[in-house]
C-alpha cells in the first residue's frame, strides 16, 4: 500500500478507530490479510469514504444502518465505535437501531443493540481504568 488512496485511508481508520489498532491491525494480518487490509484502507476509507457530499457522521450512521440491516455483528461493533468518533452520539445510534426494526426486524435490531452496547461497555471501561 503506497497510492495516495492508501495514504488517506490509513489517516482516516486512524482517525475513526484509533492509531494503535489500525496500525496494529495493518501490520500483524500476515499474507493471507494483505490483500484484504490493502482493499480496506485504499478503497473503502481512502476512496469511498474521501466523499464530502455526505459528512463522515452521517456516513457512520448510514454504514452501522446497513450493517444492521445485513445482521454483521462483527463489523457492527466496529462501526459504532468509528460513529463515536466521527460525531454520533449514543443517543442517536440508539434510535438508529430502534428505527431499524421496523424496517430489519426485532432479531437484527436486538443483536446491532446488543453488539453496540458490548463497544459502550467497553469505551466506559477504558475511561474509568
Amino acid at each position: 500500500m503506497n497510492s495516495k488512496n492508501a495514504e488517506r485511508g490509513l489517516e482516516l481508520r486512524r482517525a475513526m478507530f484509533g492509531k494503535e489498532t489500525t496500525d496494529r491491525q495493518v501490520s500483524e494480518c500476515g499474507d493471507f490479510l494483505k490483500p484484504m487490509q490493502a482493499i480496506v484502507t485504499e478503497h473503502c476509507f481512502g476512496d469511498g469514504w474521501q466523499n464530502e457530499v455526505i459528512d463522515l457522521k452521517w456516513r457512520s450512521l448510514l454504514t452501522v444502518a446497513m450493517l444492521t440491516a445485513a445482521g454483521r455483528r462483527h463489523e457492527i461493533k466496529i462501526h459504532v465505535r468509528g460513529a463515536l468518533s466521527n460525531g454520533a452520539s449514543r443517543e442517536e445510534l440508539q434510535a438508529l437501531f430502534l428505527h431499524a426494526h421496523l424496517y430489519c426486524g426485532i432479531p437484527l435490531m436486538v443483536d446491532a443493540m446488543l453488539a453496540a452496547k458490548e463497544v459502550f461497555d467497553e469505551i466506559d471501561g477504558e475511561q474509568n481504568a
